[in-house]
C-alpha cells in the first residue's frame, strides 16, 4: 500500500495527504475543486516550512515529500493504482453514501476504502460497497500533523486482515492508532460532544459566562483550551451534526443538542470558519474576545 489517494482537499484532507507524503508514500489527493488542490498543496507547503523552521524536518525532506503529492479533479484516475484510499469529505451521510459507491465501482479490487468520518457508521458506509470487509475507519485528529491519534474503527464486517494493516500504517505515519467498534460517535467524540454540549447548556442556563467557562475547564481540568473555544474550532455545525448522529443513534435524551447551539449554527455562527462563535475571530484567531452577543 505504498499507493495512497486522499479524497477531499479540505482541512482535514490536506493535513492527511501532508503526512502520508511526509512518511515515504505516493499520494494522489483529489477533490471537484480545483482553487482547493491549490490551497490545500499551499497550506502543506507553509506547515512544512513551519516544521523546517522548528527543525523537525529539513528542506531536502520537504522537496522529497512534496514531489510525492499530486493532484487532480478526476477520480478515476485519482484511485487507479491506489492500495488505500482515504476518504476527509464533509461529514455527510449522504455525500459519503456516494463517494463510497463512487470508489467501489472504481478503485482496484484489492484497495482499502477507508473514511475519516468522526461520527457516521462505518458499518453503513460499507454497505454502499461490494466490499465491505474492506471498509474502515481513520479517525485522525486536528491538527493532523501535529495530533498523534489515529481512532481506527471497525464496522461489522471488517476484517481482522485489514484492521492489523490500517494500524501498522498509522504506526509507520509516526502516529498512535487506538481501534473501537463501530457505535454512535465511537470513542472520542461519544464523550468529547456530550461535554461540549453541557458546556453549552450552562452558558444557556446562565450558569456562568463563556470566558468564565472556559477558564474554569483549563485551569481545573487541566485542559489545553475550554469546551466553547474547542467547539469554535472544531465548527458549531460539525458538533451540531455529531450530536444528532449521538441523539439519532442512541436514542438518548441526554445527547440532544442544546438549543442554543442549534440557533447559532441556524444563523450561521460557526465559530473560526465563519469568524464568529462564542468568540469574535474577524481580527483572527489568536486573543479572540467574546462574542458580543454573549457579553
Amino acid at each position: 500500500m505504498k499507493n495512497i489517494t486522499v479524497i477531499g482537499a479540505g482541512t482535514m484532507g490536506n493535513g492527511i495527504a501532508h503526512v502520508f507524503a511526509q512518511s515515504g508514500y505516493d499520494v494522489q489527493l483529489f477533490d471537484i475543486n480545483e482553487a482547493a488542490l491549490e490551497r490545500a498543496v499551499a497550506t502543506i507547503t507553509k506547515n512544512m516550512d513551519r516544521m523546517i523552521a522548528k527543525e523537525k524536518l529539513t528542506e531536502a525532506d520537504k522537496t522529497a515529500a512534496l514531489a510525492r503529492l499530486a493532484t487532480g479533479t478526476d477520480l478515476k484516475a485519482a484511485v487507479s493504482k491506489a492500495g488505500l484510499v482515504v476518504e476527509a469529505a464533509t461529514e455527510n451521510a449522504d455525500l459519503k453514501f456516494k463517494i463510497f459507491k463512487d470508489l467501489d465501482e472504481l478503485a482496484p479490487a484489492d484497495c482499502i476504502l477507508a473514511s475519516n468520518t468522526s461520527s457516521i457508521s462505518i458499518t453503513k458506509i460499507a454497505a454502499q460497497t461490494s466490499r465491505p470487509e474492506k471498509v474502515i475507519g481513520m479517525h485522525f485528529m486536528n491538527p493532523v500533523p501535529v495530533m498523534k491519534l489515529v481512532e481506527i474503527i471497525r464496522g461489522y464486517s471488517t476484517s481482522d486482515e485489514v484492521c492489523d494493516a490500517v494500524v501498522e500504517m498509522s504506526k509507520s505515519l509516526g502516529k498512535i492508532p487506538v481501534a473501537c467498534n463501530d457505535y454512535p460517535g465511537f470513542v472520542a467524540n461519544r464523550i468529547l460532544m456530550p461535554m461540549i454540549n453541557e458546556a453549552i447548556i450552562s452558558l444557556h442556563e446562565g450558569v456562568a459566562g463563556v470566558a468564565e467557562i472556559d477558564a474554569i475547564m483549563k485551569l481545573g481540568m487541566a485542559h489545553p483550551m475550554g469546551p466553547l473555544q474547542l467547539a469554535d474550532f472544531i465548527g458549531l455545525d460539525v458538533c451540531l451534526s455529531i450530536l444528532n448522529v449521538l441523539h439519532e443513534g442512541l436514542g438518548n435524551p441526554k445527547y440532544a443538542p442544546c438549543p442554543l447551539l442549534v440557533n447559532m449554527v441556524t444563523a450561521g455562527k460557526l465559530g473560526v470558519k465563519s469568524k464568529e462563535g462564542f468568540y469574535d475571530y474577524s481580527n483572527g484567531v489568536k486573543e479572540a474576545p467574546v462574542s458580543s452577543q454573549f457579553k
